[in-house]
């Protein structure tokens, strides 16, 4: 069994859902040699998340911007506001999608459904840089 690690960093991205699964398998030439394994991302900021979903429709990152920007918007009342409006709202946005995806590899690839990308969510609106802890594990 053979265990991997390292960390992207991703450049700045405008609020909302952008595909990464290129710059994830990019970034890990080791993938190839996988035969059977799990790849775990985790994104290490508190108001950016991590998913898996549709990446064929340029509507479905609008959609679920539009959906979590009504479930989490930034005129509730909250009490954590000294980084600015879209902070808290960006917390709450991603506690409920989520900090880590794990997929499954076989023969080298990842083993995503036809339609499926890994979404980075950005919730912010000036994010900055995002760092990506990729490992990987199989034989």
């Amino acid at each position: 069994m053979a265990w991997h690690q390292r960390e992207i960093r991703l450049p700045p991205l405008p609020r909302g859902f952008h595909v990464v699964t290129r710059m994830v398998v990019d970034a890990l030439p080791e993938l190839a040699g996988i035969r059977c394994g799990l790849l775990h991302a985790f994104v290490r900021h508190t108001s950016a998340s991590l998913s898996i979903n549709e990446n064929a429709d340029p509507d479905v990152p609008r959609d679920l911007a539009m959906a979590l920007d009504r479930i989490a918007p930034e005129t509730l009342p909250y009490i954590h506001t000294a980084e600015g409006p879209d902070d808290m709202p960006a917390h709450v946005k991603a506690a409920l999608v989520g900090s880590s995806v794990t997929v499954p590899i076989a023969d080298g690839r990842l083993l995503l459904g036809t339609w499926q990308g890994i979404y980075l969510g950005e919730h912010r609106d000036r994010g900055g840089p995002r760092r990506i802890v990729l490992t990987l594990q199989g034989e």
